[in-house]
């Protein structure tokens, strides 16, 4: 016992001692926030001020040690979060998480973006250089400046690798990743469906839009006719073999009889995935010019969507220097910066005002190859036979050897995959050429037109965006900002060869030759992803576009309101309304009541919730989620079959990469032609019905009534830190449901303006009239901090959940660091 007692207390003590070192390191990677230190590199005094949120303020005398300034303090706040996006984009994860991340490292490694980040980084102007080598001399004097390396280098057991110049490209390399195709999912979906099912039921399965389009100039396109039946006949199928998910198979089993045969686990699974169909990358801006404000103000709301972890992809900063062509001689740049990046993103610069959404525009293609006959180590181009250039990507992998990967390259980019004929395609996607990233961006902060931000914008490298603009004149613009490859032969629409000359990329557009809407009569500007011009402005960007439902949503709020201000355009942004839905909520009222259906107390609680569903996707309607399931269950199963015979051969021929899916679908809804219908049912009445009975056998697997089955409990607030998701191994559950947000039932969903998902949503919102900014109105979730111990690491967070507004302007100084030049 006595011995017992002595181990029971050395183990107590040991574990005290290791509980309080860690207590200690956690502490002593805190940021600074007050005092003074000394930094290398300085020409001048650099104060960093602090509000009660953390927002940071930095001042200088030379834009060059603001970016010093800015790179401190993103090193000591985020620079975990800044070695995640690097690594990210190199494939050099597995070096700091282990064996896991190999796979996900070998896939990045295909596109060789360290070595493309050198070779960029080195060839942009003295300027630009300078700019970065001060922006990563400040990272790392930040990093330097903490008194232990961040927590998670703790956790994770590694030193922090310095930043470099190099780095800062790949960061614009992993939004490249996160805001194109970077593996032709899309296209070769098309393609495979091209050539299995034919162009015609590609063109009506995926049109280039629908009725739903809302473009700021032209009108929606017309909906091709459903092929027919000597074209496409799912009829002359003896049976469909299952679709793109256990769900679609689900349908056959429900057959005739209406009884769905138990498949338990496996079928609930495949039930939750179609349920849930995750939102797509993308946002939401708008502009309303001053000839429609009660005071002649032009107003911009920006509404960047992405996915949503802690902490927040942006660091909200306000950046003032000299500046002798600003208003007063000093210049003040408030917005969201990129941790990695040494300027602000989207915001206002006092005279301009300027966000993003993603276009959706067509930036990749893929290149069928032909082989040489005469040597397989060699392909053919219109120049003859050329032999594949190789490269050796060596990879590290924590606590065990390298391995090393073998990428080969062609003319056109590298190569990626081989089509459902085993033929090879190389991947060409402008992220791969020298105009991918420039720092142009920076020239915004001193535009004081929307022609002259225009004019920037059309020059930088960063992957197309939606570009919107208001200036303190009143005026609004609209244009894309990004590089923009000139196509010639083809659409880029499905893969192609372009061995012949016949087809391919000519160069990149001049900036003269961008598509711009400049002061549009009706005086608004919206964009959502979806497609936003027509003719040949709209054949410049290419095809790819998303849905339009939510831009027109956004469009018909913005004309409602009458002399429209801040508060005005936040309610837009919170706009919840289930406007997409009304007519799937019809249908399924219709299918509940038609005649002969049974009288199941199941049915009569769903159409009791359905009807009194609400109109809006908020937190306690239990009939949104059901006529939402409804849709996604039956999309489900008639895509399923149809596309069932083409996924054998390819597994990318799935509908969820068939944006504007959505045309179709209802078009064989309202016309229900049998040849477009699985040959295990009868009739359309009874596919629709079939969907009723899917969504039945789902919720009744969940716990408690459907009424209990809201659309909160369903989205869910799922924001956590990277440690807590994808590798909870390094830590105990209690602590690392600390470093995670609280989980809350969020409102909003797809296909309304305030998108929501449980991890995925409005990354910032905003809505500022440049030179008023004390009136404009600021969202982000989580906090500014990535230390789970500062005041800031979720500061701000509820309010965005709750869509309270808060201010656009850093609040009053609470805390202040002073930089000064080292002797």
């Amino acid at each position: 016992m006595k011995w017992l007692s002595v181990s029971f207390l050395v183990l107590l003590l040991i574990t005290a001692g290791l509980v309080g070192f860690g207590i200690v390191q956690l502490r002593g990677s805190l940021p600074v926030l007050d005092g003074e230190i000394a930094l290398y590199g300085l020409a001048a005094p650099v104060t960093i001020e602090r509000d009660a949120q953390g927002v940071a303020t930095i001042r200088g005398e030379h834009r060059f040690d603001v970016a010093r300034g800015l790179g401190f303090a993103h090193g000591q706040d985020r620079f975990f979060q800044m070695d995640l996006a690097r690594r990210f984009a190199a494939g050099e994860l597995a070096e700091l998480l282990g064996e896991g991340a190999l796979e996900a490292d070998k896939r990045q490694r295909l596109h060789r973006f360290r070595s493309r980040a050198g070779t960029i980084i080195s060839s942009q102007s003295s300027r630009d250089r300078r700019l970065a080598r001060a922006y990563a001399e400040g990272v790392n004097a930040g990093l330097a400046g903490l008194e232990a390396a961040p927590f998670e280098y703790l956790v994770l057991d590694v030193d922090p690798r310095p930043w470099t110049t190099t780095d800062t490209i790949l960061v614009v390399y992993s939004m490249y990743l996160d805001l194109n195709d970077g593996y032709g999912e899309y296209e070769a979906a098309r393609g495979a469906i091209e050539d299995l099912l034919g162009v015609e039921v590609l063109d009506f399965l995926d049109p280039l839009g629908n009725e739903w389009d809302a473009p700021i100039v032209g009108e929606p396109f017309e909906m091709p006719a459903i092929p027919g039946p000597e074209v496409f006949d799912l009829r002359a199928v003896s049976r469909a073999s299952a679709g793109e998910s256990e769900s679609a198979s689900r349908l056959f089993e429900i057959g005739k009889a209406g009884e769905a045969v138990d498949t338990a686990a496996a079928a609930h699974t495949a039930h939750d995935t179609a349920e849930w169909s995750r939102p797509v990358r993308g946002s939401n801006n708008w502009a309303v010019a001053g000839s429609l404000t009660a005071d002649g103000r032009a107003l911009l709301a920006s509404d960047m969507h992405l996915g949503l972890q802690v902490p927040n992809i942006w660091y909200r900063v306000a950046l003032v220097f000299p500046d002798d062509s600003a208003p007063g001689g000093t210049r003040r740049v408030v917005g969201v910066s990129l941790p990695g990046t040494p300027f602000v993103i989207a915001g206002s610069n006092g005279e301009v005002a300027w966000s993003f959404t993603n276009t959706w525009g067509d930036w990749e293609d893929w290149v069928v190859l032909e082989p040489d006959p005469a040597d397989p180590d060699r392909y053919l181009t219109v120049g003859g036979s050329r032999p594949f250039a190789r490269f050796e990507e060596k990879i590290k992998v924590k606590d065990r050897s390298d391995e090393t990967l073998e990428v080969r390259e062609t003319i056109w980019g590298p190569v990626l995959d081989k089509d459902h004929r085993g033929q090879e395609r190389a991947y060409r996607w402008i992220a791969h050429d020298p105009q991918a990233v420039t720092f142009a961006s920076m020239d915004l902060e001193g535009v004081s037109t929307v022609e002259e931000a225009l004019a920037v914008a059309n020059r930088v490298g960063a992957p197309p965006q939606n570009f919107v603009v208001v200036d303190a004149e009143g005026r609004i613009a609209w244009t894309v900002m990004g590089p923009m490859p000139r196509r010639f032969g083809h659409s880029g629409r499905t893969p192609r060869t372009w061995s012949d000359g016949s087809a391919g990329w000519d160069g990149y557009l001049a900036p003269d030759e961008y598509p711009r809407v400049l002061d549009p009569e009706e005086g608004r500007i919206w964009t959502a992803n979806s497609r936003v011009v027509d003719g040949s402005m709209n054949q410049k960007i290419g095809t790819g576009f998303r849905l339009g439902a939510r831009a027109g949503q956004i469009r018909d709020h913005l004309r409602e309101l009458e002399e429209p201000d801040e508060r005005a355009l936040l309610a837009v942004q919170l706009d919840d309304r289930a406007l997409f839905l009304e007519r799937w909520r019809s249908l399924l009222l219709d299918v509940l009541s038609a005649d002969g259906a049974s009288a199941d107390p199941r049915r009569l609680e769903l159409a009791r919730l359905v009807e009194d569903w609400g109109g809006h996707a908020s937190i306690d309607s239990a009939g949104y989620r059901m006529v939402r399931a409804y849709r996604s269950f039956l999309s489900d199963q008639v895509y399923g079959a149809i596309l069932a015979s083409c996924k054998e051969e390819d597994e990318r021929c799935e509908s969820r990469y068939l944006n504007q899916r959505e045309g179709g679908l209802w078009r064989l809804i309202e016309e229900r032609p049998l040849h477009f219908l699985n040959p295990e049912l009868r009739d359309w009445e009874e596919q629709l019905e079939a969907a009723v009975e899917e969504l039945l056998e789902y919720f009744g697997e969940k716990e408690g009534p459907l009424a209990e089955q809201t659309w909160g409990k369903r989205n869910t607030a799922a924001i956590r830190h990277p440690l807590s998701r994808f590798i909870p191994c390094f830590l105990p559950s209690f602590i690392a449901r600390r470093l995670d947000m609280p989980s809350q039932p969020l409102a909003g969903d797809s296909n309304m303006p305030r998108v929501q998902g449980p991890d995925f949503g409005a990354s910032e919102r905003f809505v500022v009239s440049p030179g008023h900014e004390e009136d404009g109105l600021f969202h982000m979730p989580t906090g500014q901090s990535g230390h789970p111990l500062s005041p800031f690491y979720r500061a701000g967070h509820d309010a965005w959940v709750k869509g309270e507004p808060t201010p656009f302007l850093p609040g009053e100084t609470l805390y202040r660091l002073e930089l000064v030049p080292a002797e």
